[in-house]
């Protein structure tokens, strides 16, 4: 998990001896911090950013919104066509990485525009918001010292907040779900949908794995689950978990709990949607999608038979972006399977519906529009079948 960073920063116009840094994604404090107002030209303030330039906001908050969108178009134009012959043909997961090489030095410059903080969360600049109720859900009360936060993150605790609200609507439970800032809202409905029409092989008890917003762990029990253990290791998803259970007055069925991965004991039903692409997170809600060299996906499958009951099911949620990609192969998961004593009893597939499914523009494009999202039944093999 990556930890938020409290760094300190010095306040170079020396208005006060020290200011917090604050940077959820775990972004270093910029080397130079120069002070910035409506007079920057975007221009000017793109070729800063590029090069690593902290813009300390001290003009009209809403133009700082314009100018952090001008700096997106200049980020977002295409690379100039080089005269070096025939590009050369790259393999998916060379684009891939391309892609995650470009998103990152996009939000890098992206993160170069700053924003003042009070100690209480206010803003001190003209027609700013209020945001004191997105800081406190993302940063906890404040404390006694001003802080300095990048306006995209700012941006992005606004919108988590807005969220957060209005939640996120799930036809499985004809119910909302509503997301915390940093974990992962489910806004792809196609592993849901799978949850709720595959038959249950029992309705004693489940362990619902990894469970975030606790989406999942709802789900089974609105279809008549007894008892469910949902567990997680993230603080914030803990609590996001324990406020949507309580908001569906389904606390006396399930149980929030942290832990890595399975708590103790065995259940006839376990279910895990471990994030699909083997790679880095840059950020702790990209942790739901990227899992460096899968230990989450690994960890899952080697120890899923301790914990299975006789005749029990594990059920896999997948996504196989990461086989399109050449990141990982359907044979290395397969080997993973038997390897940990397992055996494929079904695997149900459903295409995605997301929007980048269509979005042509999208370097990832090829990969995404064949994907697959799928549930893998999983039973201990040494039990056959009658």
């Amino acid at each position: 998990m990556i930890k938020p960073s409290f760094d300190i920063l010095p306040w170079q116009e020396a208005v006060q001896p020290q200011i917090v840094w604050r940077a959820e994604n775990g972004a270093s404090v910029p080397k130079r911090v120069l002070l910035a107002d409506d007079t920057l030209t975007a221009d000017s303030a793109y070729k800063l950013a590029c090069e690593g330039c902290g813009l300390l906001w001290q003009g009209d908050f809403q133009n700082a919104r314009q100018l952090l969108q001008a700096i997106a178009r200049r980020c977002d134009r295409p690379p100039k066509k080089s005269k070096k012959g025939e590009p050369v043909a790259l393999e998916p997961a060379q684009v891939f990485h391309l892609h995650r090489q470009a998103q990152s030095q996009r939000a890098r410059v992206l993160g170069m525009v700053l924003i003042p903080l009070n100690a209480d969360y206010s803003i001190p600049l003209k027609r700013a918001p209020d945001v004191g109720a997105a800081c406190n859900e993302a940063y906890g009360k404040p404390g006694e010292s001003n802080s300095i936060v990048s306006l995209r993150e700012l941006q992005s605790l606004i919108g988590a907040h807005e969220w957060r609200k209005k939640g996120v609507f799930i036809p499985a439970l004809s119910a909302s779900i509503h997301p915390h800032y940093g974990v992962f809202s489910p806004v792809r409905g196609e592993y849901i949908d799978l949850v709720a029409s595959t038959p249950l092989p029992d309705t004693r008890l489940a362990f619902d794995i990894g469970t975030g917003t606790g989406v999942l762990a709802a789900v089974l029990a609105q279809r008549g689950v007894k008892r469910i253990i949902a567990t997680d290791m993230d603080t914030r998803a803990l609590q996001c978990a324990k406020d949507n259970i309580d908001r569906l007055f389904l606390s006396d069925l399930v149980t929030i709990t942290k832990t890595d991965l399975f708590p103790e004991g065995k259940a006839p039903l376990i279910v895990c949607n471990p994030p699909w692409v083997p790679a880095r997170p840059s950020s702790p809600i990209e942790a739901a999608i990227f899992d460096a060299e899968s230990q989450m996906l690994h960890g899952f499958i080697a120890r899923l038979a301790n914990h299975l009951e006789p005749e029990g099911e594990g059920w896999l949620l997948l996504s196989d972006l990461a086989e399109h990609l050449g990141l990982r192969s359907r044979e290395q998961l397969q080997l993973w399977i038997k390897n940990a004593g397992l055996r494929v009893i079904e695997r149900i597939d459903i295409k995605p519906a997301h929007p980048k499914v269509a979005d042509s523009d999208d370097m990832l494009h090829t990969a995404r529009a064949a994907e697959i999202t799928s549930l893998w039944r999983l039973k201990v093999a040494q039990l056959q079948s009658k």
